[in-house]
């Protein structure tokens, strides 16, 4: 059983880690899973569960974030304080701590030094300051639950208060507070980049009903209904265009800034921007199944696969603070006993070591970093489902490549016209798109297409079709075949078979050869640069996997530079193939897989990392992939390979600067070099520090 709450104004990475882990530890939950961007737990519940989960998580939730609402996902939260409400009264806080903090220095430096009213000043702003950290960190205790940061914190200012340090005991609190202020503005401010990058959801749409324009929420609007987009509207739901023109702004789903002309029997995707003309739709998909509702889930939902340096850091903080707090106790304690120096000045060393040792800067900037990455990469059209996708994009090795509609664009044209026996192009032609007037297939279609003499008029009943061959028409009492070279051969016609790659259908009249059409499937002009581009960033082998012909298959290949192609496979063989593939990969690194068709999904599935093409793709291979480029340009992908490097770097310069300040900072404490004004430095200015570098992650 599943069950999904709201935790209305949850800002804070490291307690949304802690609520996670103590959830998930419930008797009962099997799964317990925090979503930062959209403010969600989801869980789910044994069979055998029969206690009330939502007063667990309430209890839980309040025990980290007493300000956060909680309130099932199908009710109501307009109740739920407002962010600017939240940081409203965090700044009064600070600002009338901080006035009285400044009272209690001032007393300090006049004739009230040592006097109960500087002391009394310093323990009032104590209590603005630092009395809920010290409440938080006393209840925390009492669950068992002590090594966190308000433990460490009122641990450090209590000690200080107790070997007469008081202004800095105070210090202690108001700059953890400031931090604390500045790390969820961050984090709102993050949060609110990616969300404005996904503000796309339509508020309505106008549908044609009885012959009256009616305005509806998009989910009420059904398939096939007719509906009107007037200029400057976000187009609701996926439809065909069945009347008007105009041209779209897609940046929001591609990332591409040029608008895109759009006509009759177009297909329009939600999300797009209408920028002129009125355009009538017929309606292709439900509100639940457009472009717009699954970027949109994709988007929100990113934040739940969590990259393994997450993770790390996750298990790490967890092992970290123990430790810490534990060496501090001996640091406080063992000097003294043994005879070297005085308690006071060992304890002191002690405290400052707690406040150094807070693992915050690790445990906000990391997943942070991540966050802000998933954002980046959609901002430039490609949507990655989670970040330990973002991050597996470091470590690719092999990258597969399906060709139709991925390498080439899908779209069959007529690209040579070879004529014999003295017919001329235009005859050959004609001749061919008389053959092929009634097919659907997209040879014919590409045939028709490049005729420029007119439609072509013969009666359907002349028509016969040769499966595995070719067809066979009789115009004007003429017999004309279309087909490959078994037709030619079946029924004796003499012809020049023809060596180059594409498809070819050969033509004959009467039994006399007439030339031949070559069709091919054009190659998207940044395929080329794709493979140069992934061979130049580290992918050892770039491989194609293709049902089409091997010839054809091979031509490609060839021009594109791809190191290996496997042509003439059905899905299952391809699937085959990419297991054989994954067996070659070097340990530790990743394959990826590219594809756009229903057939990919099996493929997209099975590799590390699934990408597909978002904006022809079928809806089965999206489902299926862990990153969607939102157009069909191959190269998208050399852009989320650089914004998952950026983002990786990013976070490893935190890890690194962050223990290394930390440790440099502890083994001053440790000898008695830095002191408490030292301690809050490397606690709250390496996570401040630390923060501001995750979010440069969004200008990548």
């Amino acid at each position: 059983m599943e069950r999904a709450f709201l935790l209305k104004g949850l800002n804070c990475p490291n307690c949304a880690a802690k609520i996670e882990r103590e959830i998930g530890e419930v008797d009962g939950v099997t799964s317990a899973s925090v979503n930062l961007m959209n403010e969600t737990l989801k869980l789910t519940l044994s069979s055998a569960y029969s206690g009330d989960i939502s007063a667990a998580v309430r209890r839980i939730v309040a025990a980290h974030e007493p300000d956060v609402l909680v309130s099932g996902s199908d009710n109501r939260v307009a109740e739920a304080p407002r962010a600017d409400d939240s940081v409203k009264r965090a700044i009064i806080r600070i600002a009338v701590g901080a006035f009285i903090y400044g009272l209690g220095i001032a007393a300090g430096v006049t004739r009230y030094s040592g006097s109960f009213l500087e002391l009394g000043l310093l323990i009032a702003a104590y209590v603005v300051l630092g009395g809920e950290v010290a409440l938080n960190a006393a209840r925390n205790v009492a669950k068992g639950r002590v090594f966190d940061e308000n433990f460490l914190m009122s641990a450090a200012s209590v000690g200080a208060f107790a070997i007469g340090e008081y202004p800095e005991a105070v210090a202690v609190m108001l700059f953890y507070q400031v931090g604390e202020t500045l790390q969820n503005a961050a984090v709102r401010r993050s949060k609110k980049s990616i969300a404005d990058l996904m503000d796309i959801r339509p508020d309505s749409a106008t549908v044609i009903r009885d012959g009256i324009l009616t305005v509806v929420a998009p989910e009420t609007v059904n398939i096939g209904e007719v509906i009107v987009v007037k200029p400057g509207e976000k187009i609701p739901l996926d439809g065909v265009v069945i009347d008007g023109s105009s041209t779209l702004d897609t940046k929001a789903l591609t990332g591409e800034s040029a608008p895109r002309a759009i006509g009759g029997g177009d297909t329009a995707l939600s999300g797009c921007v209408n920028q002129n003309g009125v355009l009538r739709m017929e309606v292709t998909k439900e509100f639940a199944e457009s472009t717009v509702a699954k970027i949109i889930d994709l988007a929100q939902n990113a934040a739940n696969r969590k990259a393994p340096t997450e993770n790390f850091i996750t298990a790490f903080s967890r092992r970290y603070t123990p430790f810490v707090v534990g060496f501090a106790v001996l640091l406080a304690a063992v000097p003294p006993l043994l005879g070297f120096g005085e308690w006071a000045d060992w304890i002191h060393r002690g405290l400052v070591f707690l406040v150094i040792s807070c693992p915050c800067a690790l445990v906000i900037s990391i997943p942070l970093g991540f966050f802000a990455g998933v954002g980046a990469a959609s901002r430039k059209g490609v949507l990655v489902k989670g970040s330990n996708y973002l991050e597996a994009l470091n470590d690719l090795d092999i990258v597969v490549f399906d060709k139709t509609g991925t390498l080439t664009k899908g779209v069959f044209e007529v690209t040579e016209v070879i004529p014999a026996n003295g017919y001329s192009e235009d005859e050959v032609l004609e001749l061919a798109a008389s053959a092929e007037a009634y097919s659907n297939h997209p040879i014919a279609r590409s045939i028709r297409g490049a005729y420029k003499g007119g439609a072509v008029e013969n009666a359907p009943g002349d028509c016969a079709e040769i499966p595995g061959q070719g067809v066979i028409v009789n115009v004007g009492g003429k017999e004309i075949l279309a087909g490959n070279e078994k037709l030619m051969a079946a029924r004796g016609v003499e012809h020049t078979p023809n060596a180059g790659t594409g498809t070819k259908v050969y033509v004959a009249e009467s039994g006399k050869f007439a030339g031949c059409v070559v069709i091919s499937d054009r190659i998207k002009p940044d395929s080329a640069l794709t493979i140069s581009e992934l061979r130049r960033s580290g992918v050892r082998k770039t491989v194609m996997l293709t049902g089409d012909d091997g010839r054809i298959a091979s031509a490609v290949a060839l021009e594109l530079g791809i190191d290996e192609v496997y042509s003439e496979l059905l899905p299952g063989q391809k699937a085959e193939r990419l297991e054989r593939l994954d067996g070659e990969k070097r340990p530790k690194k990743k394959l990826a897989f590219v594809g756009d068709g229903i057939n990919d999904a099996p493929v997209l599935a099975r590799a590390d990392v699934g990408i597909a093409m978002g904006g022809l793709g079928s809806d089965a291979a999206i489902e299926a992939a862990d990153v969607v480029l939102m157009t069909d340009e191959p190269s998208r992908l050399i852009g989320a390979i650089a914004t998952a490097r950026a983002t990786k770097r990013v976070v490893l310069q935190n890890i690194v600067f962050s223990l290394g300040v930390k440790g440099l900072f502890l083994l001053l404490a440790s000898f008695g070099a830095a002191g408490m004004w030292e301690a809050i430095c490397g606690d709250v200015g390496v996570m401040l520090l630390a923060v501001l570098n995750a979010m440069r992650v969004l200008k990548k």
